[in-house]
């Protein structure tokens, strides 16, 4: 199986695997997928935009860092034991508007994610791709 060759608790370039082979993995393990297509997206605004969107955050998410934290750890684990979780951030944007800096604290948000769940021994893989 795909993900028992993927560290459980990890944020990596999705390299050689495909998205369609990813959700396959997540559904075949009854874990959550969550996938964002950021080919529009721009700026650090337009990418947690389409974040929410994705990944159907409630009304109320704050549109920053520290939200898109909450939402990603403490407001899914209130809501019950979680089987795992494989997320998928395709086409992280390239550009001035949202430049290396932008795109590594993005990442470190889903880092720390991983590091949440990997205290309550719960999977969490995030694979992720630039423009």
């Amino acid at each position: 199986m795909l993900l028992q060759t993927v560290r459980s608790n990890i944020v990596q370039s999705i390299r050689a695997y495909r998205v369609e082979d990813l959700m396959q993995a997540a559904q075949s393990a009854d874990q959550h997928f969550l996938y964002a297509n950021l080919t529009a997206a721009q700026s650090k605004q337009e990418v947690l935009d389409t974040i929410a969107e994705s990944f159907l955050f409630p009304v109320h998410f704050g549109k920053n860092l520290d939200a898109l934290y909450d939402c990603m750890t403490d407001l899914v684990h209130k809501a019950g034991s979680q089987p795992g979780f494989v997320v998928v951030l395709e086409q992280l944007p390239d550009n001035a508007r949202f430049d290396r800096e932008a795109r590594e604290q993005l990442l470190d948000v889903f880092r720390d994610a991983a590091d949440f769940w990997a205290e309550r021994k719960v999977p969490f893989r995030c694979f992720y791709s630039f423009q």
